[in-house]
């Protein structure tokens, strides 16, 4: 069994909060040590907003859980200063191969256009993302940033006091008060904050189970993702194997949804089911075993008043497409660029509300891509496990059958299409994948990339265009990146900014998606949009 499951990385200590007269007051309290609430933390220190991290462990999560990261939230790690140890110890995949009971049907490969830092893909077990946010939460501190790790500090009580939120909190040491102006709830799908506000989730809870299953062993897998429809050795069922650092594989096996759980989860249970897949002749041991259920639900609403909810207890997908913990970071990515402006005083309340519609919108678009791949997966009629049938035989020599195939549509960045933030689309001729609301894409600039050169502000990015080198607009400085066309020798700034235009002016958000462009500057236009961008209009 891996070590790092018993050290406690954020053991307890007495807080000087536990003995105040009177309640503290903080800027900001996250609840969940996990990835999503570190990253949040994280991504307020850096910008000097104080974040307190509660949760009721001290220790990274049991066993490897999410195990997927794409490109996007490798992206936003870079930001947060541990992208890099990533995709050091990841395990790099863009190969994915079908198999339809004991026969390969197609393959597909993930690999992006060339001109990216990141890889479309990483494996890697949750616990090793969980020990490096740590460490990076540990560093900021350690350099005097606002951030404080509190391990097992167990939130009993939230109550709303209108400009603040009121938390009861039991330690080791007895119970003590806290106040925050603002409450993140990163505390996972089954978030206590949720239940003690009574609030819940609205959507489908499919009708099937799957078994998890961490092997470690030798074996002469490719690193590829593999998944089998009703494969030889899990009759009627689905299957899926991943390979994980360490000489760890993730294997999934369909069980079925009137079963036993805590009998199909025993060792004498498992191991048949793996040798059955795997071959009498490997040798393997088992690390870690569990059991979910699809469920494809969110809240209604992520923000009440000053509680904010992100993660999994704000939403759930079903595991296949990698869509939870990569759309956890792209909430916190959205929202604590907002926070800090209000809290700073040059946003208004309001532009958190923007938070909510646009990750309402991409927790929507994931459900459905979730929603969808379960129900191929796992047909719910005879009709439909006949037409399913049928697009896999056709899949394996007709290259039209295969964009049908769905074992998982892997997590694509949402695009904000219709937010309330975005100026309409000013550059004629602009490539629509960097349309307002799109994320920006990485290209290759010199010896560097563009997305470094953005970092987490607002910028206002000219392409063959003039334009002043800052802006001040409502308390908010906008910092000009000027390219030209020397500045792109593989073409791909061209290609993924200027399209069919000559020049262009993009305004960027700090989470690197696009509010505005033209292919001009214009003052009065670029104004009115960082206003817009900043909920001032």
């Amino acid at each position: 069994m891996n070590k790092i499951f018993e050290i406690p990385l954020y053991p307890y200590t007495r807080s000087p909060d536990q003995d105040a007269q009177t309640p503290a007051r903080r800027k900001v309290v996250i609840v969940g040590a996990g990835p999503i609430g570190l990253a949040a933390a994280i991504d307020l220190a850096q910008q000097g907003i104080e974040a307190i991290v509660l949760d009721d462990n001290d220790k990274v999560s049991f066993g490897s859980r999410a195990i997927c990261f794409a490109k996007r939230p490798l992206e936003i790690l870079d930001r947060l200063g541990c992208g890099q140890e990533m995709v050091d110890k990841g395990v790099v995949w863009n190969l994915g191969k079908v198999f339809f009971g004991d026969r390969k049907v197609y393959e597909f490969n993930l690999l992006p256009e060339e001109g990216h830092q990141r890889p479309a893909f990483i494996n890697l077990q949750q616990y090793y993302f969980e020990e490096y946010l740590v460490n990076r939460a540990r560093a900021l501190e350690s350099e005097g940033a606002p951030i404080e790790l509190r391990g097992q500090n167990k939130v009993l009580k939230v109550t709303d006091r209108g400009d603040h939120t009121e938390l009861l909190i039991d330690t080791p040491e007895g119970q003590y008060t806290l106040e925050a102006d603002w409450l993140i709830a990163c505390d996972g799908a089954g978030s206590p904050i949720r239940a003690m506000m009574g609030l819940d989730f609205v959507g489908r809870v499919f009708e099937d189970n799957f078994l998890i299953a961490d092997v470690i062993m030798d074996a002469d897998f490719p690193t590829e993702r593999w998944f089998w429809f009703d494969p030889p050795f899990n009759k009627g069922q689905s299957a899926l194997l991943h390979k994980q650092p360490d000489g760890v594989w993730r294997i999934d096996l369909q069980l079925g949804w009137d079963i036993d759980k805590e009998e199909e989860k025993k060792p004498e249970n498992v191991i048949p089911r793996l040798k059955a897949m795997l071959g009498e002749d490997v040798k393997f041991d088992l690390e870690w075993v569990s059991i979910y259920t699809f469920q494809c639900r969110r809240m209604e609403k992520f923000r009440h008043n000053r509680v904010i909810f992100a993660g999994d207890s704000a939403h759930q997908v079903s595991p296949f497409g990698a869509r939870g913990a990569n759309s956890g970071l792209q909430d916190t990515d959205n929202l604590v660029w907002k926070l800090k402006m209000v809290i700073d005083g040059t946003a208004p309340d309001s532009l958190l509300d923007s938070y909510d519609a646009e990750r309402v919108h991409g927790a929507d678009e994931n459900i459905l891509n979730s929603s969808r791949s379960t129900d191929f997966i796992t047909p719910k009629s005879e009709t439909s496990r006949i037409f399913r049938d049928a697009v896999l035989d056709l899949s394996e020599k007709y290259e039209f059958a295969r964009p049908l195939v769905n074992s998982g549509r892997l997590s694509v960045p949402c695009t904000y299409d219709g937010s309330p933030l975005n100026t309409p689309d000013a550059l004629p001729g602009g490539p629509a994948r960097t349309r307002p609301g799109a994320p920006c894409p990485d290209a290759p600039l010199g010896n560097g990339f563009l997305l470094g050169d953005l970092g987490d502000r607002f910028t206002l990015l000219t392409i063959d265009a003039e334009a002043p080198d800052t802006l001040d607009e409502s308390g908010i400085t906008v910092i000009r990146l000027a390219l030209s066309g020397a500045d792109d020798a593989t073409g791909a700034l061209a290609a993924r900014y200027l399209g069919d235009a000559k020049s262009a002016v993009y305004l960027i958000r700090p989470d690197q998606h696009v509010a505005a462009r033209w292919d001009s500057f214009d003052e009065t236009a670029t104004r009115a949009a960082i206003r817009r961008a900043t909920g001032q209009e």
